[in-house]
C-alpha cells in the first residue's frame, strides 16, 4: 500500500505526514489492519527496538474533585462507586510505589485528583518524591497534579521529579464539550509550565468518546506541535455514574488503527498505552505492542487493570522486553535535549487517566452498545487508599 510506504518512510525521518495520510490510516479497513500495525511497527523498531517500558501509577488522593470533565469517574458530581481517601502520607506512597518498582516499572507517576495543586499540596508532593528516591535512587518520578500555578513546577523539579503529566485529552475545537471548568488553553500553558522548568513533559489524549476521525487528528497534530517526550494513549473507561457511561464506540480494530496513527505522527515519541487497554483492545493487546513501547503495570487510578504478572508474560510472549532501569527511553536526540533542559539524565513520561466526545463517527454508531462489555470495568479496590496489596 502506497500510503503506508510514505508513512514509514517518513517516520524513519521524523517527518510529519500530512493531515490527509493520517486520517487515511483511521479509515483503513479490518482487512489492511495487520499491514497497518506491521507498518508502524517499522517505525516503532527504529527508534525503539523491542523494549518495552513499564510504568506505575499510585492515586495520592482518589475523588473528591471539584473539576466537571465528563470521562472522569472522580468528577464532580460522579455517581461512580469508587475510593475516595485525602492525601497519602508520603511513607504510605513510597511503599505503593515500591510495589510497582519491584514488579519491574521504571517510572512511578504520582497522581491526585482536583484543579490544581496549592503550595501546601506541592510541599506534600516533594516529600512523597523524596521519600520515594531516598528508597529507589534510579526510580523516574512523574507527577500529575492538575493545572500549575506560578513557581510550582520548578519546586517540583527541584524536589527531584523528573517529568509531569498533563493531558490534551481531545481537540481544542470540542474541549468545551467536556469540561466546563477550565479550558483546552489551560492545559497548554500547564505543560508549557512543566518544559520551561526543565521536566520532561507528558501529555496525551483519550480515545472513545464519540469524536470524529478528525478531532483524533487534531489532538495528535496539537500534541506534535506542543512537543512531549511521552504521549499516553487513553482509551475511555465508561464508568457508570458519569456522563459518558454509554460511549461504548471502540473495537480493538479502531484501538490499533488510533495508536497506528498516534505512532506514525509521534515517531520518535514514548507512546504509552495507557488507561482502558484491557477493557477495549482485550485479547488483541498483544498486538498494540507493535506499536507503543510503553504501558502500565497493573491497575489505573480508579479502576483495576490485568494482573501485573499477566503483563510481563504477554510481553514476552509477544517477543519483547521489558527495558531495564539502567536504559534510557528515548533515542539520543531527544534524550539529549531532555538531559540539557533538566540538567540531568534523560527520561520521559507518562500517567495518567482513566480516560473525549465530538459528532460520533460511523463507526462508533455502529459497535455503540454491540461490544458494550461493562463486565470489564472493574473499580479498583486494593492498593493506595486500602488496606489489599497492590497489583504491581
Amino acid at each position: 500500500m502506497d500510503l503506508l510506504n510514505t508513512l514509514v518512510d517518513k517516520g524513519l525521518r521524523r517527518e510529519l505526514p500530512t493531515r490527509e495520510e493520517a486520517l487515511a490510516v483511521l479509515a483503513t479497513s479490518d482487512d489492511d489492519l495487520l499491514d497497518v500495525v506491521a507498518a508502524a511497527g517499522k517505525v516503532r523498531r527504529k527508534w525503539f527496538g523491542r523494549r518495552v517500558k513499564l510504568n506505575y501509577l499510585v492515586n495520592l488522593k482518589s475523588g473528591l474533585c471539584p473539576e466537571d470533565c465528563s470521562y472522569c469517574s472522580q468528577r464532580l458530581g460522579s455517581k461512580a462507586e469508587i475510593l475516595k481517601y485525602t492525601w497519602l502520607k508520603p511513607e504510605d506512597a513510597s511503599k505503593a510505589a515500591a510495589a510497582g518498582v519491584a514488579g519491574g516499572a521504571k517510572r512511578v507517576c504520582l497522581v491526585a485528583s482536583g484543579r490544581g495543586p496549592t503550595d501546601r499540596d506541592i510541599d506534600r508532593v516533594s516529600k512523597t518524591i523524596e521519600a520515594i528516591k531516598e528508597q529507589n535512587e534510579d526510580v523516574e518520578v512523574c507527577a500529575c497534579l492538575g493545572l500549575l500555578s506560578a513557581g510550582q513546577a520548578e519546586r517540583l523539579r527541584a524536589a527531584g521529579a523528573d517529568a509531569y503529566n498533563h493531558n490534551l485529552n481531545t481537540s481544542e475545537a470540542t474541549y468545551g464539550g467536556i469540561t466546563t471548568t477550565h479550558t483546552y488553553a489551560d492545559r497548554v500553558d500547564t505543560v508549557q509550565q512543566a518544559q520551561a522548568a526543565g521536566m520532561s513533559a507528558c501529555s496525551g489524549l483519550i480515545a472513545g468518546m464519540g469524536e470524529s476521525d478528525e478531532d483524533l487528528v487534531d489532538v495528535v497534530f496539537s500534541l506534535r506541535a506542543l512537543d512531549p517526550d511521552s504521549v499516553p494513549v487513553n482509551f475511555l473507561i465508561p464508568f457508570e455514574g458519569t456522563p459518558l457511561a454509554k460511549e461504548w464506540n471502540l473495537t480493538p480494530q479502531r484501538a490499533l488503527r488510533i495508536l497506528a496513527m498516534v505512532r506514525f505522527v509521534c515517531p520518535d515519541v514514548e507512546v504509552r498505552l495507557a488507561g482502558g487497554r484491557e477493557v477495549h483492545l482485550r485479547s488483541m493487546q498483544p498486538l498494540a505492542l507493535h506499536l507503543v513501547n510503553s504501558i502500565f503495570l497493573g491497575d489505573y487510578l480508579t479502576s483495576e487493570g490485568q494482573e501485573g504478572k499477566a503483563d510481563l508474560d504477554m510481553i514476552a510472549d509477544a517477543g519483547f522486553e521489558v527495558e531495564g532501569a539502567g536504559e534510557t527511553t528515548l533515542p539520543a536526540h531527544r534524550a539529549d535535549a531532555v538531559a540539557a533542559a533538566a540538567g540531568c539524565g534523560g527520561g520521559s513520561c507518562g500517567p495518567c487517566g482513566d480516560d473525549s466526545p465530538a459528532a460520533a463517527a460511523p463507526e462508533a454508531e455502529a459497535v455503540a452498545g454491540q461490544d458494550a462489555r461493562t463486565d470489564l470495568v472493574a473499580v479498583r479496590r486494593r492498593g493506595a487508599g486500602t488496606d489489599l496489596p497492590p497489583n504491581a
